[in-house]
């Protein structure tokens, strides 16, 4: 390291050099960038003048400049570095850069633009004119400019305008490296965002958590505070809030989440922050201030996050039942996402698609790539059922084309069967394990049918995350949760990763069945609509609602067992009327009222009255409340109250107990406040 003399004649490295040091080591990308600055340093008067960068906050615009400085000085420019600060008046900024005009090339560098960018037009129109022609002045902010620098012709030969993006993987992973910390879960979670990379290793550094683990909360508090700080008023911050919860964001969106409020000016509001992006659905904000925002705001108020994702969620419900066509799968996949944090979708999907793929009804024409492509994933023998199944029901299969080449990339088939068929029962195992399952619980009604997943072939021979799989998984979702008369979905797959995952959080529950289709095994997943209503299913596919599960929740998971709460449900219908021994229940206990808040019976009341929603349901809701919230003198009476033959009665009421069993067991499992009442699939 140089040494600098110091005032008694010593000599020895400054702290400043050391500071420089260690921000040059850290320093990393921006490869792109630097050459434009050090080509506009080399080139003749007349060229670049002036370079306008902007981009989020803690995206490293301070660093580029910082480097821009070094490389300015290593070629002999004198350089001249102010902040934003400085003011927002001409005499102000003409003092700080009086310097500028006592050399031919001097180099200006201009940080926190936006403090003071009130002054673009007299900077454009005064200032910079009278600047020596080889000057060379670069200004960064959070806000783009004004788009006159590109347009007017005399600026637009001499301006360029860069927003600056997030380091590329490799600069990311190598910017943690530099910091000494292992970079997996922290790019998962800051992605190349500089500020959040170098919060969550120093968190990491400080607290060392296990494997796979996220940062502390105290990361998403900093960068809340940080990206976001002060705001205009509550609907303000609410806004942004709905916008970082939901996959795009519009005026009718806001409307539906924020009652009351002047949804067109906070719309206006947020389309000009430098955070959002607009796209052909509506404004998204950069990936980490939205994952800061909600992140805080679930940890923060656990209750108004759940008020917001309820009426979100209801408004986009909505606008599902009004579409129709391919237009379902893309209303579909905003639901989906505000379940995007964990559960079954958050570890198969990626959610990072640019369209570079688009989902296709298969065309007869490409029948023979789809059996070939079966062939080589998963054998001759599903390339024979796959070829089955294409004679049979080829409006079941889907295909997924790459934009750029129209090349099919992989295959999908949702079949649909009302009867165990013997030619497709001997033809397909699959089907026939399925029939198994579903006979040996009940069969079906006239109105009932069986989805089934049964292929999902990419021809990505790693089986890995990509956006083709996500086109998939939004038509299994799409299917299982929005087409009407389904009894059961099945979820069948070789891939060890859905295996794991559906395992783990459902909605589709391992049935122990595995079918062995040469050379490989395929697993079983179902989820049976008559025992679990969508509600749950709908929770499952995401994360909990609570970052942290309560000691209640967790001890009474840990200490009850199933058939032990069936019977605790069972034992509390049979008192709603005697609060002595609900007090007494040992649901009463359990984390069900930890999650849910309230009683036992306000709890059972819930549960109740969110089968009274499906239309599927309704005799069932019907002789829960007759026997149990009426309270009729006997059985026999409340099957005469509900207007059916005693033995019809008597199967409602059990498949109505069962139904809000398996709804209060979720609710503990999953951590689910509350089951809101949600559109009838359909």
């Amino acid at each position: 390291m140089p040494c600098t003399p110091s005032t008694d004649g010593n000599s020895f490295p400054s702290l400043a050099q050391h500071l420089e040091a260690a921000r040059n080591r850290a320093f990393v990308g921006r490869t792109r960038e630097l050459s434009l600055f050090r080509r506009a340093l080399e080139a003749e008067p007349g060229s670049l003048a002036v370079l306008l960068i902007h981009g989020l906050a803690g995206v490293g615009k301070s660093s580029l400049l910082r480097q821009f400085a070094v490389d300015a000085r290593s070629v002999g420019r004198t350089v001249i570095e102010i902040n934003g600060r400085v003011g927002s008046t001409p005499a102000a900024f003409e003092l700080a850069a009086a310097d500028m005009f006592a050399s031919d090339n001097a180099v200006l560098l201009v940080d926190d633009f936006e403090r003071c960018q009130v002054l673009e037009s007299w900077l454009r129109d005064h200032f910079l004119p009278r600047l020596p022609a080889g000057a060379l002045t670069v200004f960064a902010g959070r806000r783009a400019p004004a788009p006159v620098w590109e347009t007017d012709p005399g600026w637009a030969e001499v301006v360029r305008v860069v927003r600056l993006e997030d380091l590329s993987p490799e600069d990311a992973a190598a910017l943690l490296e530099s910091r000494g910390v292992p970079h997996g879960p922290l790019l998962a979670f800051a992605g190349g965002h500089p500020l959040a990379l170098a919060l969550a290793a120093e968190v990491t550094l400080q607290t060392a958590p296990s494997a796979g683990e996220l940062p502390a909360q105290e990361v998403y508090s900093k960068l809340v505070e940080y990206l976001v700080g002060d705001l205009p008023s509550a609907a303000h911050r609410h806004a942004l809030e709905v916008c970082c919860h939901a996959r795009a964001t519009t005026e009718e969106l806001l409307r539906a989440a924020l009652p009351g409020e002047d949804a067109g000016n906070l719309f206006a509001w947020l389309r000009r922050l430098p955070s959002m992006e607009t796209g052909p659905l509506g404004l998204s904000p950069h990936d980490v201030v939205r994952n800061a925002v909600d992140a805080d705001l679930r940890w923060r108020d656990p209750q108004c996050y759940a008020a917001m994702h309820s009426r979100i969620r209801d408004h986009l419900l909505k606008r599902v039942a009004e579409a129709r066509g391919p237009d379902r799968i893309t209303a579909v996949a905003p639901i989906l996402y505000l379940y995007r944090g964990g559960g079954f979708l958050g570890d198969l999907m990626t959610w990072r698609g640019r369209g570079e793929v688009h989902e296709e009804i298969l065309r007869r024409k490409d029948h023979a790539v789809v059996v070939r492509m079966a062939e080589q994933a998963e054998g001759s023998r599903s390339a024979a059922i796959v070829r089955f199944w294409l004679a049979r029901q080829p409006e079941a299969f889907r295909v997924y084309r790459k934009s750029d080449s129209g090349e099919i990339a992989g295959f999908s088939a949702w079949l649909r069967l009302r009867d165990a068929n013997e030619e497709e029962v001997h033809a397909d195992p699959v089907t026939a394990a399925v029939w198994t399952h579903v006979r040996a619980v009940a069969d079906l009604r006239s109105d009932e049918h069986v989805g089934i997943a049964r292929f999902m072939v990419s021809s990505d021979r790693v089986r890995r995350a990509s956006p083709v799989r996500d086109s998939m998984l939004l038509r299994i979702a799409a299917e299982a949760l929005l087409v009407r008369g389904a009894a059961w979905s099945f979820v069948v797959s070789a891939d060890p990763d859905v295996w794991t995952s559906a395992t783990a959080h459902g909605p589709f529950h391992p049935v122990g069945t595995e079918v062995g289709i040469e050379p490989g095994t395929h697993r079983m997943f179902a989820q049976d609509w008559r025992a679990e209503p969508l509600e749950c299913a709908l929770e499952h596919i995401g994360p909990r609602r609570s970052l942290r599960p309560t000691a209640e929740s967790a001890a009474c998971t840990a200490v009850m067992a199933r058939p032990e709460f069936d019977e605790a449900v069972r034992e509390a219908l049979r008192c709603w009327h005697r609060p002595d021994a609900l007090a007494r229940n040992p649901l009463s206990r359990s984390g069900l009222l930890a999650d849910a808040g309230g009683s036992l019976r306000e709890a059972l009341e819930r549960a109740i009255d969110t089968l009274g929603e499906d239309p599927r349901s309704a005799k069932a809701h019907r002789a829960l409340t007759v026997t149990f919230v009426d309270g009729a003198p006997t059985q026999e009476a409340a099957a005469r109250r509900v207007g059916l033959p005693f033995s019809t009665y008597r199967r409602h009421l059990t498949l109505g107990i069962r139904y809000v069993s398996e709804l209060l067991w979720h609710q503990v499992m999953r951590g689910v406040a509350s089951a809101a009442p949600l559109t009838a699939r359909l």
